[in-house]
């Protein structure tokens, strides 16, 4: 793979847009000097991958829910009506998501490795920050797959439209409100929160933001100083609310089922988002190219990751060869289910290795990349790329 060194974003304007978290704790620059050269037909390949596979995953999702497979996926009773209920009603739209692939480069075939579907990362970095670096060192800001921003806001008018033809959003929109919520004191989360806020804003939307704890839950609705909101979208994963939040979990099924909000991202995101899915998919979809075969018991014969269904930044993640552990992360979700997946080597640079994250919102609408050891981290780093032949 071939890299394009660059000149990077300066911190005080990386503060200035309120991008704060560019330092890593051993003082090291957060976003890369380097972009990826991504050639046309990598960069349609991508798209193309995610758009085959979102329809893979819903095909999946249906498997689940029709034959009651939640538990396989490490999926909590206190959701499951829930998911039922967002599954069967298409005003729950999925907004937004994201593919991480292995390969895509330099004739590697690409790979699918999870599905980010609930909470996804590196939005402000994909969307806004390696389109900067573009503009800021005279390049051309076009040559780059990223329609993250424009797809977003399309998404968010098909929240009224619900289908792909979003020019009737005006005649439709009769005031609903959205309120974006995050976790204070996490401030990535919380720029990520606000960019999509204003995105939706952008669309047609009537938007506030509010840290979670000031969002007051009744059977009535969701309400922020009195207001009423039709719309929630939290940057909380699904798991983590029906784990620590138990009667949150319940309050806002009820919620749904009095038809008093819509919660973005929907329920039923959970089941795309536990990697106990990848089990399911190859089970419908044996040998695809863009699978890696997997199974809720270790490979034989075969160099595998063993993953928690509901894991983060490569934690309790490993890779073992022959009963060997070649490497492994420690981290909090040693009590999850696990999935066993086959092992494929991310594309590589001198001893970095570089895992490709495409966007979807409707479709396919970016790619950024993150870079990294052998088990991609929270000390990863995020990669722009270019077009570039």
């Amino acid at each position: 793979m071939r890299l394009l060194k660059v000149n990077k974003l300066q911190k005080d304007y990386l503060e200035s847009i309120g991008f704060s978290w560019h330092t890593d704790e051993d003082g090291s620059d957060y976003i890369s000097d380097a972009l990826v050269c991504v050639k046309e037909n990598e960069a349609n390949a991508y798209y193309e991958a995610a758009n085959e596979l979102y329809d893979m995953f819903v095909a999946a999702a249906q498997n689940v829910i029709d034959n009651d497979r939640f538990d396989e996926l490490g999926i909590p009773f206190n959701l499951v009506d829930a998911i039922k209920m967002s599954w069967e009603n298409d005003v729950h739209w999925h907004l937004y998501g994201r593919f991480d692939f292995a390969g895509g480069l330099d004739g590697k075939p690409i790979k699918l490795l999870e599905f980010n579907a609930d909470t996804p990362t590196s939005l402000f970095e994909s969307a806004i920050l390696q389109w900067a670096i573009l503009k800021q060192n005279n390049m051309d800001e076009s040559y780059q797959f990223n329609n993250i921003y424009e797809s977003l806001m399309e998404n968010f008018k098909r929240l009224i439209t619900l289908n792909d033809d979003t020019s009737l959003f005006e005649n439709y929109y009769q005031g609903w409100k959205i309120l974006f919520s995050s976790i204070a004191g996490i401030k990535e989360e919380e720029i990520t929160t606000k960019l999509l806020t204003h995105i939706a804003n952008e669309a047609g939307f009537e938007t506030n933001f509010s840290y979670v704890d000031e969002v007051e839950f009744s059977d009535e609705g969701i309400f922020k100083d009195g207001i009423n909101y039709e719309y929630w979208f939290k940057l909380i994963p699904w798991e983590d609310i029906a784990i620590e939040e138990g009667d949150l979990a319940m309050l806002l099924t009820q919620i749904m089922r009095n038809q008093k909000a819509i919660i973005l991202n929907p329920a039923y995101t959970l089941i795309f988002q536990s990697k106990g899915i990848m089990k399911i998919l190859y089970e419908l979809y044996p040998n695809h190219p863009l699978l890696l075969e997997t199974k809720d018991q270790p490979l034989v014969g075969k160099t595998y990751v063993k993953k928690p269904v509901f894991g983060r930044e490569g934690a309790n993640v490993s890779i073992i060869k022959d009963e060997q552990i070649l490497n492994e992360n420690e981290g909090p979700y040693e009590n999850n289910k696990f999935i066993y997946q086959e092992y494929v080597e991310l594309n590589s640079h001198e001893n970095e290795f570089y895992q490709a994250g495409v966007f979807f919102a409707y479709e396919g609408c970016g790619l950024g990349f993150r870079k990294g050891g052998m088990i991609l981290d929270n000390s990863s780093k995020f990669v722009g790329h270019i077009i570039k032949e």
